[in-house]
């Protein structure tokens, strides 16, 4: 098979759709050359998602946050505008905000005091008669805000690249699905139950083709669906044969699938009892009333797991999960993780919600440790590259109606990384 390519460097990529060939080198999971690459030509000029409006939801509430290795306070200032700047004192370089969550009238450096109100403008320093009266004339011992700040149905994203297109723009297609989310509820949604951190060591790629990738389910996650079978009875028949991928477009994808558990929204299974089943029934009828039968069925009843190019995830499942996974290096990942809910739900649905949040995809769960784990052996397994150097990503390729099991979504990720890293290919 390499004599395709006879004369020239085989791509990371190899995309001969037509030939039924779909396949990723394995260097382009360990190499540091790649991990440079995509620091520059990736996260430095996409969209990417950094909190939830509700995690600020009132004047002075601020989190802070790493976002592929850049520290960043978010928050909201007096007059209600959501704001971020990179957390680090113009003064001399130290973290300004050392809190990871709370609310203040103002950020004060730790070393030299120097004070900054909401909107990251110095509002003293000691000695400042020592200075120039002129000093701050051009704003440069502000805080530094991160260059493009913008959001989308209380999803807030920031952009590195100050010339990079609006975020609309960006999310195109998948802003279908995220309406799916946030019209579950009309008094909006929020951020519930904390933040779930951990790391561990494998490519951040190989968890953006994990998260939607329908394949692995019952061969990976084997206990998990035998704890579904012996509590609600079965998985229901759905699962695959109502199911579909979608390239939504510009390296987002999209699995949707008949639901083969409980979902909080409007899904009972025999395990919730009479009063989970009326619950359910209630929450169908105002969604039916709000949105319409079809629109409400479609809520209710079907999971969905997106990624949003790059490394955010939307997983719509037994409870609604917000993910984010960055490089550290080539073979090691950071993951955060945070649960949706809808504002005002009822105390029982939203124990239910969190307890199959942590169940499910908690870091000590059913599903979490055994990705953690497939990732981290696929991996160790790259060390054998020089022998068996490619992965393939083939399965579904050119069938004209692929399900969750085939590798549709997979194949837009890679198209667009390869875009953005390789170029594009005569």
């Amino acid at each position: 098979m390499e004599m395709a390519f006879a004369g020239q460097t085989p791509p990371l990529v190899d995309d001969r759709s037509a030939n039924g060939i779909f396949r990723v080198s394995r260097h382009a999971f360990v190499e540091q050359s790649v991990f440079e690459s995509e620091q520059r030509e990736i996260f430095n000029k996409c969209w990417l998602y950094l909190g939830h409006d509700s995690e600020v939801a009132a004047p002075g509430d601020f989190l802070t946050r790493s976002v592929v290795g850049r520290k960043i306070i978010f928050t909201r200032n007096k007059a209600g505008k959501v704001g971020a700047f990179f957390n680090t004192c113009p003064h001399r370089g130290a973290l300004v905000c050392r809190e990871k969550q709370g609310s203040a009238n103002l950020f004060r450096c730790f070393y030299h005091s120097w004070a900054f109100d909401l909107d990251g403008k110095l509002i003293n320093r000691p000695g400042h008669e020592s200075y120039a009266d002129d000093a701050n004339a051009n704003g440069e011992h502000n805080l530094v805000p991160v260059p493009r700040l913008e959001s989308y149905r209380g999803l807030y994203f920031l952009n590195f690249d100050r010339n990079a297109c609006d975020l609309a723009s960006y999310l195109g297609n998948s802003m279908e699905f995220i309406d799916l989310v946030m019209d579950q509820s009309a008094d909006g949604m929020e951020v519930i139950g904390g933040t779930q951190e951990y790391g561990f060591k494998a490519n951040w790629k190989l968890l953006a083709e994990n998260s939607a990738d329908g394949y692995h389910g019952q061969p990976t996650h084997a206990t998990y669906f035998d704890y579904v079978m012996s509590t609600n009875g079965n998985l229901g028949d759905n699962v695959v044969k109502i199911s579909k991928p979608h390239d939504l477009g510009q390296g987002h994808a999209v699995v949707e699938y008949g639901a083969p558990w409980g979902r909080p929204i409007a899904k009972a299974v025999p395990a919730w009892g009479e009063e989970g089943e009326r619950e359910a029934a209630a929450l169908r009828a105002d969604l039916t009333q709000r949105l319409g039968a079809e629109r409400a069925d479609r809520i209710a009843y079907t999971n969905r797991n997106m990624v949003i190019f790059p490394n955010f995830v939307i997983n719509d499942i037994m409870a609604i999960t917000l993910r984010t996974f960055e490089p550290v290096g080539p073979g090691q990942m950071r993951v955060n993780a945070w649960a949706l809910g809808p504002k005002g739900e009822a105390p029982k649905a939203r124990e239910r919600r969190l307890y199959n949040f942590l169940e499910f995809l908690g870091p000590g769960g059913f599903a979490t440790p055994d990705d953690c784990e497939a990732l981290a052996l696929c991996q160790e397994g790259y060390s054998n590259m020089a022998e068996a150097g490619w992965n393939d990503i083939s399965k579904g390729l050119n069938q004209e109606r692929p399900t969750i099991e085939d590798e549709v979504q997979m194949r837009a990720f890679w198209r667009e990384w390869s875009r953005r890293i390789e170029g594009e290919r005569a």
